[in-house]
């Protein structure tokens, strides 16, 4: 989609598009247009409301977004347009926007036309005759002296959002731990990033024993990839850990259900990595370091056992209760290394990590998991702003005695069936060398999963946006 500003409207024809909220007044075309009166009947902007009607060579859309100034509602409600109508951008377009007095609503209306052309249909032969979104000329017409700045952020933010969730929605045979680390290079390459990837034999001489354990049953090699951004600039130095497990079978505990969707179980590190790429491609004032270990839990003879006692980078002993609570032993050597060698002011880490935060909150927010009460309220701000919800779960030191194992420092799972997304997180902590500013998010509800967009469960990028608002407000 070829995006630009607009300074005149006058003899345009082809699609309108134009936002209203929700008011006691009737609704009124735009003098430049005609001026027309819409019958509250018929269109009143009520919140996910659109009115369609052609009048001579112009095909007005009018999009009701309700009375409250919403990204994540505003982001939706465009998205559908390109997502659900793409027949009415075979023709010029304009989004005749004055009502978007503000710079972040203008950006959600863009994200969210550019999010809508998005389709699952990666490895079909043949596809139905559809608009080729990249002939498609969007002109933005807008009160807004810095538009022209609006609509490259907007560009980047969806291209990093598109990009991480095409790695999530190819599929696993596709989708590799080397795929991923070909991925960041390439990424780094492109946007000036350095970039190190650590396979078996590198990994085994950093003794990165709890990351490796997890891969001995694949015979695709597993890859621990670190990431750095840098700006010259920088006052502040953000810390990530994606989880990257490309394909999850349950090891040995092998899973009797869901397993068809664990190709989402490497979310997590998409996420990370669609956020430190697009933290460059805007040259964000900030220092990132990401870590993103990936690997392919899969069965055979070599596969952990339950009962093993392994080792990790921290120097800590681990005792296996379950080769399906692997995601949290990749964690535990990423978080120990970034912090070891990295230092950062602050760490946050992504993972689907636990079915148990999906029964405490199903797929409405992620849980958010630390000890910092300002870092708690600067990610729950951040995501409540854009629409990728956080909610706190607690963590007491009276879980830790959860996973006291009798043979090894620590064991991998309590084995019970309650509080098992905060016992997850409480395992985490133990590898953070009680980092004062550590936050561990639990997206395995938010990061997968149905909605309007698609037949199949499908990827969101949850945590990209999140993660960009949040370091901006720092």
């Amino acid at each position: 989609m070829k995006i630009s500003v607009s300074k005149s409207i006058d003899n345009f024809k082809g699609l309108v598009l134009i936002p209203f909220f929700e008011s006691e007044e009737s609704i009124q075309i735009p003098e430049a247009f005609g001026g027309t009166q819409v019958p509250k009947v018929l269109f009143s902007a009520k919140k996910d409301s659109q009115h369609i009607f052609s009048e001579g060579e112009i095909t007005f859309a009018l999009i009701g977004l309700g009375k409250e100034r919403n990204y994540k509602s505003i982001q939706t409600s465009f998205r559908r347009l390109t997502a659900k109508q793409a027949e009415l951008f075979d023709q010029k377009v304009l989004l005749f926007a004055p009502e978007f007095g503000d710079y972040d609503l203008l950006e959600a209306a863009l994200t969210g036309l550019i999010l809508g052309t998005y389709r699952l249909g990666h490895f079909k032969s043949s596809t139905a005759p559809t608009v080729d979104w990249g002939k498609v000329q969007l002109a933005i017409h807008s009160t807004l002296k810095g538009t022209k700045n609006v609509i490259e952020r907007a560009e980047k933010i969806a291209d990093a959002q598109v990009k991480t969730m095409t790695l999530v929605d190819l599929p696993p045979n596709k989708v590799t731990p080397e795929y991923l680390a070909e991925w960041a290079k390439e990424s780094g390459k492109k946007l000036g990033m350095e970039v190190k990837v650590l396979g078996r034999s590198k990994a085994e001489k950093e003794k990165l024993h709890a990351f490796l354990a997890v891969g001995q049953g694949s015979q695709r090699e597993p890859q621990f990839i670190i990431m750095k951004y840098r700006h010259k600039n920088a006052k502040k130095h953000l810390g990530l850990v994606g989880k990257g497990v490309t394909f999850d079978t349950g090891g040995l505990n092998i899973k009797t259900q869901g397993m068809v969707h664990m190709k989402s179980d490497m979310a997590g590190a998409a996420a990370v990595l669609g956020f430190i790429h697009l933290v460059a491609d805007l040259a964000v004032e900030a220092d990132v370091t990401a870590v993103i270990p990936c690997v392919e839990n899969a069965v055979d003879s070599h596969s952990l056992l339950p009962s093993d006692v392994i080792e990790s980078y921290s120097g800590k002993t681990i005792e296996i209760i379950d080769t399906d609570a692997e995601g949290r032993l990749i964690l535990a050597d990423g978080l120990s290394y970034l912090i070891k060698n990295f230092k950062p002011d602050t760490v946050v880490d992504f993972a689907t990590l636990t079915g148990s935060v999906i029964g405490t909150f199903g797929y409405e927010c992620a849980g958010l998991f630390t000890k910092s009460d300002s870092l708690s309220q600067n990610l729950q701000q951040a995501g409540a702003y854009i629409g990728e919800k956080l909610w706190p779960l607690p963590m007491w030191d009276s879980y830790q005695s959860e996973m006291d194992s009798e043979i090894a420092d620590i064991k991998n799972f309590h084995g019970k069936t309650y509080a098992g997304a905060i016992t997850a997180a409480k395992f985490l902590e133990y590898f953070t060398m009680e980092h004062p500013s550590w936050a561990h998010i639990d997206i395995a509800g938010t990061a997968f999963g149905d909605s309007e967009f698609a037949k199949t469960k499908h990827a969101t990028a949850f945590g990209v946006q999140l993660m960009l608002k949040f370091i901006e407000n720092l």
